[in-house]
């Protein structure tokens, strides 16, 4: 017992000792590093304690710890181990030390000694793998040809071809796969011949078709421009899995000459083909590719071709595609018109929009609209003066589009025009247009608008003061609200209420406005009707609640101020969520008093209990405890009073 635990003791005193070696990098050299190591896995220490050490071989082994690792390959527990070092260990004696054993081990072992020949690619191992070409076992025929694939040269191609035709099974499927690897490693040291006759013999050999696709695909780019025909072949298949190795390997197969081919080709595909051969095209390096697709893009006998070409002009195209895109974007059918549409919206490079608007300023009908459309979504501000001239296109559909663009790309120079717009117009759904692009234009340019809006106030047609309002609301400034506030005494009971709701909400689109407190109170205490008084009510404490100008005492005193108006609850749980925001002795008085009425008992602990964890000038902690204790005792929410529970603890 007492042997097992100086045992067990020892072999943790060994792991210790590894990760010493892998952090203590400033205690240790390299060279100290790697002698722990070796020593670790020399010991007699269990396996599972070996693993990491060997592992970290990979990083500070040299030839002084090859022999230690090649001492391990036939453990089957360590074997991989010992390999992932092997591997990375830049000296032939690691390479020798692999050979070596590849005449020692059997099994798993075997093929993992030959799988890590072929990472390393010893082209000293060639004969010893030609010899592992014969062997019983399919997998160390299946590892032998993949080290030979990719060590390479003409000697391992020649006995790959020959065991291709000698070896059966799932064998010869590991075989076709080292003469494609074997053709691919010829191909890149410029020996194309042997390469081409590598890629014939599995293309033509008995073997699974994933490895004649990959010979048929190796052929091609092998034989280069010669390669066509073979190409094309692939394209005709009745086979569906070798026309698809003919759309990949269309990608691949560089040249001018090759786009020219297979553009030809097309005319001789099925539409179904031919839009899929149109895909793999427009994905070629080649400037040769735009007006193939082009030319695609304008036939309409076919229309999954037309699609495909209009949509790969987005990517491929550029301003010389223009006047294709905009022909199909006028189109009957609308998939292809909308296809067309949105490749122009995303169609990049220089002079793009000059060529939409050199359309543009010549275009009518639909066109024109298509044009507007385009000009809003791409943005084209020197589209301007075109859009104020078509917003009184006798054609409905280009007024109203460029209405809508004015309201994107305009500013405030274009309020007066959309105004005088507004006023010359009756038809309501144009009028909602327009008012839109005002509000849009207002938002963005502010104040400056309010100038050119200000007339529709004075318009003795009530439609259009309504829509003076609401822009006005959407510009904002003192004039704005000037305005507004003289509307809640307009004649019309329609454009009072309207100006009476847009002044109630001016605290939200204008929250640094103090000037609307004023106005609000007013409304508040003396509106028409009881409904303007609560929203006057609602405006004026909602302002209080953004106001950042005012201190804590003066939003206490204000509220204090307003106590008699607020009678409902509704407005009394918007005046207790203000409170609770105030760090202020009257605020908190106030609470204290709200605190006893039950319809917002609840709004009030929640605020009280918010208020309680700050410090409140001329509210002592002893005042702040005992409201605490008197939310405890009142409030049924239990998150509330776990809360309240948790401020007391804090204070006290």
């Amino acid at each position: 017992m007492m042997k097992k635990y100086r045992r067990s003791i020892r072999y943790v005193g060994w792991i210790l000792a590894a990760c010493v070696i892998v952090v203590g990098a400033n205690a240790f050299g390299a060279s100290e590093r790697e002698q722990e190591l070796i020593r670790i896995i020399q010991s007699d220490a269990p396996p599972q304690d070996k693993a990491i050490p060997c592992k970290q071989l990979a990083i500070y082994g040299t030839k002084e710890a090859v022999p230690a690792l090649a001492a391990l390959l036939p453990n089957e527990e360590l074997t991989s181990w010992a390999r992932i070092a092997l591997e990375a260990i830049p000296d032939p004696s690691a390479d020798a030390a692999l050979r070596d054993a590849m005449g020692k081990v059997q099994g798993r072992a075997l093929v993992g000694v030959i799988n890590s020949i072929g990472v390393r690619r010893d082209a000293q191992a060639v004969d010893g793998l030609i010899a592992r070409l014969g062997d019983k076992e399919e997998q160390v025929i299946g590892a032998a040809a993949y080290a030979l694939g990719r060590i390479g040269g003409e000697k391992a191609a020649l006995a790959l071809k020959q065991s291709l035709a000698d070896t059966q099974g799932q064998a010869r499927s590991m075989v076709a796969q080292g003469c494609i690897l074997c053709a691919e490693r010829l191909l890149a040291q410029g020996q194309s011949a042997r390469a081409i006759d590598l890629y014939d013999t599995v293309r033509q050999a008995d073997v699974p078709e994933q490895r004649q696709l990959e010979g048929i695909r190796g052929a091609i780019l092998a034989r280069r421009l010669e390669g066509i025909p073979l190409l094309i072949e692939q394209l005709h298949s009745a086979d569906k899995e070798r026309f698809w190795i003919g759309l990949r390997t269309a990608r691949e197969l560089q040249g001018t000459e090759v786009t020219r081919r297979l553009s030809k080709e097309m005319d001789q595909l099925s539409p179904e083909r031919k839009a899929m051969l149109l895909l793999a095209i427009t994905d070629r390096s080649d400037d040769a590719v735009l007006p193939v697709v082009l030319a695609a893009a304008q036939d309409k006998s076919s229309k999954d071709l037309q699609i495909v070409a209009l949509r790969a002009l987005e990517h491929r195209g550029d301003a010389s595609s223009v006047p294709v895109l905009l022909n199909a974007s006028v189109q009957d059918d609308p998939e292809a018109a909308q296809t067309a549409k949105i490749s122009l919206v995303r169609l990049s490079g220089n002079g793009v929009d000059l060529a939409l608007l050199a359309h543009l300023s010549k275009a009518k009908g639909k066109m024109l609209q298509v044009l507007i459309e385009l000009a809003q979504l791409r943005h084209i501000e020197g589209a301007l003066p075109v859009l104020l001239r078509s917003a009184e296109d006798a054609d409905a559909g280009v007024r109203n589009a460029a209405v809508e663009a004015i309201g994107v790309l305009g500013d405030k120079e274009q309020t007066d025009d959309l105004v005088r717009l507004l006023v010359k117009t009756s038809n309501a759904t144009e009028r909602d247009r327009i008012e839109k692009s005002l509000r849009s234009i207002s938002g963005r340019a502010g104040a400056a608008c309010v100038p050119s809006v200000l007339p529709l106030m004075q318009n003795q047609d009530k439609s259009l003061r309504l829509i003076g309002l609401r822009v006005l609301s959407a510009a904002g400034g003192p004039d704005a609200l000037g305005a507004v506030k003289s509307a809640v005494q307009d004649v019309d009971e329609t454009v009072q209420e309207e100006a009476v709701r847009t002044l109630s909400t001016w605290p939200n689109s204008w929250p640094e406005d103090s000037d609307v407190a004023e106005p609000l109170l007013a409304l508040a205490q003396s509106g028409r009707k009881t409904s303007h008084q609560l929203l006057g009510l609602r405006g004026y404490l909602q302002y209080l609640r953004s106001d950042k100008k005012l201190g804590p005492e003066e939003k206490a005193g204000k509220i204090n101020a307003a106590l008699p108006l607020i009678r409902r609850a509704e407005e009394k749980r918007i005046a207790i969520s203000v409170l609770g925001t105030i760090p202020a002795a009257g605020a908190w008085e106030r609470l204290t008093a709200f605190l006893e009425e039950t319809e917002v008992m609840e709004e009030t602990c929640t605020a009280i209990v918010g208020l309680a964890g700050q410090e409140i000038d001329g509210v002592s902690k002893d005042q702040r405890a005992k409201m605490l204790h008197a939310v405890v005792d009142k409030t049924k929410n239990g998150a509330t009073k776990n809360k309240a529970q948790e401020v007391l603890r804090a204070i006290q």
